[in-house]
């Protein structure tokens, strides 16, 4: 059974695309991901290789593996330290002009990932045109982050809903975001302007 279900995850999809206007992945689009068609193309059943050799291994690992620069002053490419702490150079962040371009390019909205852990489970880049969405409050049971799903209206309008870690897990409540702990600033505050969100 478990070879079963992990056979499964080779068929999984790499990507969804909400009223074609947002486009929901787990990492992010990488060096590679220009278009969504290039996903379409991906050959199945998937292996996903760390030490890849070919462009559509590149592709699944930028998709999977990738995140946004530190800030939105971060542009084009750069290494992934903390992934990639070996140097290959397969695991990258992307900045806030990739996704400008990627968004324009598909004529999408907004890109929704996931991949990391943000204090406030939810975190903003490229000018609000990228969330990061992490639902997992407490992460490992040490980080004392909070979670967060995004309520998406009918205006395409992107509403954060946190999620508090508690003693009590069977305690958590989903709140409105300006509930208990201010939100994350976006990284493109100006620096002055950004400030730890709790202790």
């Amino acid at each position: 059974m478990f070879n079963k279900i992990n056979d499964l995850f080779d068929w999984l999809p790499l990507c969804a695309v909400i009223d074609d206007r947002i486009v929901c992945l787990h990492g992010g689009i990488g060096s590679t991901l220009l278009s969504l068609d290039q996903i379409d193309q991906i050959q199945r059943p998937l292996e996903v290789i760390h030490e890849v050799s070919t462009p559509e291994q590149q592709l699944v690992v930028d998709i999977l593996w990738s995140d946004p620069t530190d800030s939105d002053q971060d542009l084009g490419i750069q290494p992934n330290f903390i992934r990639d702490p070996n140097g290959t150079g397969n695991i990258v962040k992307f900045g806030p002009d990739r996704v400008k371009n990627f968004l324009e390019t598909n004529r999408c909205r907004y890109i929704l990932r996931a991949h990391e852990c943000v204090m406030d489970g939810f975190e903003r880049f490229a000018g609000g045109q990228l969330f990061t969405i992490f639902s997992a409050t407490d992460y490992c049971g040490r980080h004392k982050n909070a979670g967060a799903m995004l309520q998406i209206t009918k205006q395409y309008e992107l509403v954060p809903k946190m999620i508090y870690p508690l003693n009590n897990p069977e305690q958590n409540w989903l709140l409105d975001k300006d509930d208990k702990r201010p939100p994350t600033p976006p990284k493109w505050a100006p620096q002055g302007q950004r400030k730890a969100s709790y202790e």
